[in-house]
C-alpha cells in the first residue's frame, strides 16, 4: 500500500505512456496469470519483457524486481487493470483495456474513479484529512472551467488541489496568476520561478521547517537542492497528467495549453455533472475493488443511445431513423469510422497546405519556439514538425511514427525501435531521427539506436538507405561516431551507414532554401544533397572539418 506523505497531489508516472501499458499488462497476465507477485516472478517478469519485440529499454537494469514494480505496481495496478492481491490476475477493466475495441473508453473510466485516499493509498499521520479528491475528475473540471490550464499553471497550482471542495481557491489562485502575468509580460519566466518556489515552500513547510530538507553540506544549499528536486517531481506529474488525460481523446494540446477538444465539450461536460466528486470505499478494500474492476462505470457520454445518435447525426448526415434499430455498440462503430476518416481528411489537408508552402512560416515559427523553450513537450513538437517540413519540400511518401489525436495534431512521440519520421522516394528511402538532448547525453541516447534504425529500415525495404539526424546541436562524440560509421562496413548497421547529422539550424537553411527555390525539389534533388554531403567524408580530414564542408552543401543546396 502506497503511503501519502505530502501535501499536494502527485500521478502516476510510469509508465509515462499509456500505450506502452497495453503490451506489458497483455504479457504479464497472459505468462504469470495465477502466480504470486513476489521477488522471483517480478524478475522473470522483466526477463520475458526484455525478449519481447515491443520492449523499448535497453540493457538489464540492475534491480530487475524494482523496475518491474515500478512498471506494474503503479498505474496498471492503481488504475485497477491488474489485481496483485492474494495472486496476478487481470481485471474484468483490464481485459476490456487490453482486448476490448475501445481502449481509451475503458481507461477514461478508470481516471474518473482513481482517488485519493483510498485502500491503495492512505495518508500519513501528520496530512490526516489533506486527500479528499478524484484527481483526473477535478483536473478535468479546471481546463473546462478556465477554458485551458497552461503546464505552469498545472504545476505550480493544480497539484495543490488535494480536496475537491477546496477547488474555488485553486481556480481563483490561477486567475490570479493569469492576472499578474500580464502585468509582467516581459518578465514571464521569472514569476514563474518565484511563484513556483514559493508555492513549493508552502506545500513542504512542515519537512523544511523540521531539517528534513537538510543535508552534509550548509542549509542555504540543502534547500535549494531540495526545492528544485521537488519541482522537478511536480513536473514530472504534470507531464503524466497531461498525457493521460491526451489519452482519453477528450483534450488536445496547443503547445502551451491543455483545452477541451472542440467536438468533445458535451461529454466532458456531462462527466462533470454527472460523476460523483468525493472517494468511495476508503476503508474498504473488497468493495472498492469491485468499484475500480468493474468496467461499465462510471457511465460516459456515449453510453447513452441518444448522446449517440445526436453525435452520429452531427458528424455525418444521418437521420434518427436510420440510426434507431442500431445498437450502441453498433453506432460506436459508426462513429470511431466516421472520426477515423475524418482524421485521415485533416492530415491530407495539412499535406496539400504543406506541400503549396502555405504554411511555411508557422513551420519556421515552431521551430524557433522549440529552439526557445517555449513549448511544452518539446520533444514531441520538434517530431511533427519536421515531419511537416520534410513534407513541404519535398515529394516524398512521408510517414511521422508519432501519435497524433482525432484532430491531427501531435500526441505521442514514436516509438523508441523505430525511426522517427520514414521517407519513401521510390528509389530509396530516408529515416529522419531528431533530438533535444544535447552534451554526452545525446550521443549515449541517440548513437546506436540512429544507426540500428538505418539498419532496420535497410532491412525492411531494401532500398538505398540513408539519415538526417537533427539536433539544435550536434555533440562532438555524436558527430565523430557517425563519421565513423559511415567509413567503417559493419554487419549489424547492414554496411557502412549513410548518417548526416545536421544542426537544427541548418535544417531550418534547408527548408529555406526549397522555398526560394524556383520550383519544388524533387526526390532527386533530396537524393543529391545527401550524396554530395556524405562524399565529404572522402576528402575531409576529420570529423570537424567534414562538418564544416557539410555546411557548404546546405548553403549551396538549391542555389542557383
Amino acid at each position: 500500500m502506497a503511503r501519502l506523505e505530502n501535501r499536494a497531489l502527485f500521478f502516476t508516472t510510469s509508465p509515462r505512456s499509456p500505450e506502452k501499458m497495453l503490451p506489458e499488462i497483455q504479457l504479464l497476465c497472459e505468462v504469470f496469470d495465477g502466480q504470486v507477485w513476489n521477488g522471483s516472478t517480478q524478475v522473470a517478469f522483466i526477463e520475458k519483457l526484455a525478449e519481447s519485440d515491443f520492449f523499448e529499454g535497453s540493457g538489464s537494469p540492475k534491480d530487475k524486481a524494482f523496475s518491474a514494480r515500478d512498471r506494474i505496481n503503479r498505474a496498471p495496478k492503481a488504475l485497477g487493470f491488474v489485481d496483485l492481491n492474494p495472486k496476478l490476475k487481470l481485471t474484468p477493466s483490464g481485459h476490456s483495456f487490453v482486448y476490448g475495441k475501445r481502449p481509451k473508453e475503458v481507461f477514461l473510466r478508470q481516471l474518473l474513479k482513481f482517488q485519493l485516499p483510498s485502500p491503495f493509498h492512505n495518508e500519513s499521520k501528520n496530512i490526516a484529512g489533506a486527500f479528499w479528491i478524484r484527481p483526473y475528475l477535478e483536473i478535468m473540471r479546471l481546463i473546462c472551467d478556465l477554458e485551458s490550464l497552461t503546464f505552469d499553471e498545472f504545476k505550480i497550482f493544480a497539484l495543490q488541489l488535494t480536496d475537491y471542495r477546496n477547488f474555488d481557491i485553486v481556480k481563483n489562485s490561477i486567475l490570479s496568476f493569469r492576472r499578474e502575468k500580464e502585468s509582467r509580460r516581459g518578465d514571464y519566466k521569472s514569476l514563474v520561478n518565484e511563484v513556483w518556489t514559493k508555492a513549493v515552500e508552502e506545500i513542504y513547510v512542515e519537512a523544511i521547517a523540521s531539517g528534513k530538507a537538510r543535508t552534509r553540506q550548509s542549509r542555504d544549499v540543502s534547500i535549494r537542492k531540495f526545492i528544485k528536486t521537488k519541482k522537478g517531481n511536480m513536473r514530472d506529474y504534470a507531464d503524466a497528467c497531461f498525457r493521460y488525460l491526451r489519452f482519453t481523446g477528450l483534450f488536445s494540446f496547443t503547445g502551451r495549453s491543455i483545452v477541451v477538444s472542440p467536438d468533445k465539450t458535451a461529454e466532458v461536460e456531462y462527466l462533470l455533472k454527472t460523476v460523483e466528486r468525493k472517494p468511495v470505499f476508503v476503508e474498504d478494500q473488497k468493495a472498492y475493488k469491485e468499484h475500480l474492476f468493474n468496467p461499465f462505470v462510471p457511465t460516459l457520454y456515449a453510453d447513452i443511445r441518444e448522446n449517440l445518435m445526436d453525435t452520429l447525426m452531427r458528424l455525418h448526415s444521418y437521420t434518427r431513423r436510420e440510426l434507431s434499430g442500431m445498437a450502441v455498440e453498433e453506432l460506436k462503430d459508426l462513429r470511431d469510422g466516421i472520426i477515423q476518416k475524418r482524421k485521415n481528411a485533416l492530415i491530407r489537408h495539412q499535406e496539400i497546405q504543406l506541400k503549396s508552402y502555405a504554411l511555411y512560416q508557422e513551420v519556421v515559427d515552431t521551430f524557433n519556439e522549440i529552439i526557445s523553450d517555449e513549448l511544452y513537450d518539446a520533444p514531441l513538437f520538434l517530431e511533427w514538425n519536421t515531419w511537416r517540413a520534410m513534407t513541404m519540400m519535398d515529394g516524398g511518401n512521408i510517414k511521422g511514427n508519432f501519435k497524433v489525436d482525432d484532430l491531427g495534431q501531435p500526441m505521442s512521440t514514436a516509438k523508441g525501435n523505430m525511426p522517427d519520421i520514414e521517407c519513401d522516394y521510390e528509389n530509396f528511402v530516408l529515416a529522419v531521427e531528431v533530438t533535444l538532448q544535447s552534451g554526452q547525453r545525446q550521443f549515449i541516447a541517440e548513437g546506436d539506436s540512429v544507426t540500428r534504425h538505418c539498419g532496420q529500415l535497410f532491412k525492411k525495404t531494401g532500398k538505398d538507405t540513408y539519415c538526417l539526424f537533427i539536433a539544435p546541436a550536434i555533440n562532438q562524440a555524436t558527430l565523430a561516431h557517425f563519421y565513423t560509421t559511415n567509413k567503417t562496413n559493419v554487419t549489424y548497421y547492414g554496411g557502412k551507414t549513410r548518417i548526416i547529422p545536421l544542426d537544427l539550424d541548418q535544417f531550418m537553411r534547408l527548408i529555406e532554401n526549397s522555398y526560394t527555390y524556383s520550383h519544388h525539389p524533387t526526390p532527386k534533388d533530396i537524393e543529391s544533397f545527401l550524396i554530395a554531403a556524405l562524399a565529404q567524408i572522402e576528402d575531409a580530414i576529420d570529423e570537424n572539418d567534414w562538418k564544416n564542408k557539410i555546411q557548404i552543401c546546405v548553403d549551396n543546396w538549391l542555389a542557383a
